[in-house]
């Protein structure tokens, strides 16, 4: 399996490589976000959002699960970090926002591993320090191998 491993050195950075995943993310696309507390989760989703075409602002949507925005495509902006077991990712009732026609970014994703389809695009992300954060990216997939492959492109370095 192909891994990408960089680091960004600031906020605007994280958000630059979010917008580059947006600009590349088609309609069924699942971004998996892992990353303690303070990591970037919800800054990379940011420039996802404006990958997309998205002019909200993206908050974090921890208190309700879910956040819907929509730009060049629907955006399902979800995140697991009040759930506690998988039944609880189970009975949300997911399947029409992960097999639908928008992106699909979830934080906290690790928690539902077990629960989430097969194929996506895994976002580890590791507070380093002040803005400074590692990425470690994991394509599951063919579709999110090639996607990793125009990536690179945008990542200094890699």
């Amino acid at each position: 399996m192909n891994i990408l491993h960089f680091k960004t050195h600031s906020a605007e950075q994280t958000q630059n490589f979010g917008t580059a995943i947006g600009k590349l993310a088609e309609p069924g696309d699942i971004f998996l976000l892992i990353g303690e507390l303070g990591a970037g989760k919800t800054c990379l989703t940011q420039g996802i959002a404006y990958g997309l075409d998205i002019h909200e602002y993206t908050l974090s949507p921890s208190f309700v699960i879910m956040r819907e925005l929509h730009g060049r495509l629907a955006l399902y902006h979800m995140d697991f970090y009040r759930l506690d077991n998988i039944a609880e990712i189970s009975d949300l009732g997911l399947d029409d926002y992960l097999f639908g026609d928008g992106v699909c970014v979830i934080e906290w994703a690790n928690k539902g591993m077990t629960v989430l389809p097969e194929d996506h695009l895994v976002i580890k992300i590791d507070y380093l320090s002040g803005d400074e954060r590692s990425f470690t990216i994991e394509p599951h997939g063919a579709r999110y191998e090639g996607m990793l492959k125009q990536l690179k492109e945008s990542v200094p370095g890699s």
